[in-house]
């Protein structure tokens, strides 16, 4: 039966779990009003209905997986459950480490939460027919957690990533958590010191045959955006889920994006 409130034309409502990092669920509604608009909203009412959570009190992800730090098990839970009792048909999450907890938290909810490294990586294999090896900037958490690296290898798809500690990985870390230039401690600015560290780390990608960059962190996302570095093409998870959302607000089947773990 049709919601009494949302447009007619709207079929499923959005669910966004933000506020990791901050910048992340601004810049993913951003990339959702820019999909919209591309297929010819010109007004509020043109525009999805979403339901939001910035869940900035959610432990930092990386450390908590290595156990240095606050489980951000319990706060996933919490926040995706509230999300759904909210009315979301579906969920994005704006961190991309957090998938690593993906399965624990899609096994307690109802609604499908959409998985951002196999969407990336169906689009690359899809509209980049000449790409076989693809660069991966990203934190520790989701390079040891090989996200990417799995998703890309199940579409025959080679990663190209730095070590963990690498001169390469240590410019994407910076870039991310530098306490003074690192992008989740300059606020709405971006450093420009962060970017050249992005640009240097995505180079070095190039360098070792990447034919694609994958914006692998929400905060790689905001500061290596595609038109600021044009030697090879950055391909970014949150304007990629941008667009599932838009086809699964106006009529896509939400269930057809659940991944289902025996």
């Amino acid at each position: 039966m049709a919601h009494p409130f949302l447009h007619p034309d709207q079929k499923h409502v959005l669910g966004i779990y933000g506020g990791v990092g901050p910048l992340s669920h601004t810049l993913f509604e951003q990339q959702l009003l820019a999909a919209r608009h591309r297929r010819g909203a010109r007004s509020d009412q043109d525009h999805p209905v979403w339901i939001l959570v910035s869940a900035a009190s959610t432990p930092n992800r990386m450390r908590s997986l290595s156990g240095e730090g606050e489980d951000a098990l319990p706060y996933l839970l919490h926040y995706a459950r509230l999300i759904e009792r909210a009315g979301a048909d579906v969920l994005f999450v704006v961190c991309n480490t957090a998938h690593a907890y993906h399965e624990q938290v899609q096994r307690s909810l109802g609604i499908p939460w959409v998985h951002l490294m196999q969407v990336t990586a169906d689009h690359i294999r899809r509209s980049m027919p000449g790409v076989a090896r693809v660069g991966i900037l990203g934190t520790d958490g989701t390079l040891v957690t090989r996200l990417y690296h799995r998703a890309l290898e199940d579409r025959q798809l080679v990663p190209v990533a730095p070590e963990v500690e690498s001169p390469a990985q240590t410019l994407v870390m910076d870039a991310i958590f530098d306490p003074h230039s690192g992008i989740k401690a300059t606020g709405s600015i971006v450093s420009e010191q962060a970017r050249a560290r992005l640009r240097e780390a995505a180079s070095w990608a190039v360098g070792q045959g990447a034919q694609a960059i994958v914006a692998a962190c929400t905060e790689v996302s905001v500061g290596l955006p595609p038109e600021a570095f044009t030697t090879a093409p950055v391909v970014d998870p949150l304007a990629v889920a941008a667009e599932v959302a838009i086809d699964l607000a106006y009529g896509g089947e939400p269930e057809e994006y659940r991944v289902r773990y025996d």
